[in-house]
């Protein structure tokens, strides 16, 4: 051999490759081959000192100060328990469907309206004679066609409420 002290090996202890042309890792001062030279190639357990970066909460999207020494993600989660100002689902109102029905409060998640009046209604309300149902005075009202008039089949399952959704709409 020529030049026997010309080139190191890598320092990965599953690769140890003769490299020509070594890379220094900044952080650990260790040799290593171009696939390893990364602080996440070779696992470097000095990263921390170099690879410094801000993380960002995925919720509001403030950057999060992380002190060296301590894992991001440990911090990151603190502020979305503590302070992170977004939180999903307070502001919006589930329950938006009110009862028809004269003297109910109730509202629902879903609205279940009638088939016959197409009133919208509670669960406790939703069967035409728990709600006083009365086809022919609200149907000609609202200008549909009564159950009387045109006797269709009803659908049935998400057919039936995309169906009455339409109605409400028009």
């Amino acid at each position: 051999m020529e030049f026997p002290d010309l080139g190191k090996h890598c320092s990965e202890p599953t690769c140890r490759q003769l490299d020509f042309l070594p890379i220094t890792c900044d952080a650990c001062k260790e040799d290593f081959c171009k696939d390893h030279f990364s602080y996440w190639g070779h696992k470097c357990p000095c990263a921390f000192k170099k690879d410094v970066q801000v993380p960002v909460c995925p919720l509001c999207n403030v950057p999060i100060p992380v002190k060296r020494g301590e894992i991001p993600d440990v911090v990151v989660g603190e502020h979305m328990d503590r302070d992170c100002t977004f939180h999903p689902g307070r502001n919006q109102k589930v329950f938006t469907h009110r009862c028809s029905k004269e003297g109910c409060k109730k509202k629902e998640m879903l609205p279940l309206a009638c088939a016959q009046c197409y009133g919208n209604f509670c669960i406790q309300h939703r069967h035409p004679l728990d709600h006083s149902c009365q086809t022919e005075s609200s149907a000609t009202s609202r200008g549909r066609p009564s159950a009387s008039r045109a006797p269709e089949q009803k659908p049935s399952g998400i057919s039936w409420l995309a169906q009455q959704l339409r109605w409400t709409v028009k």
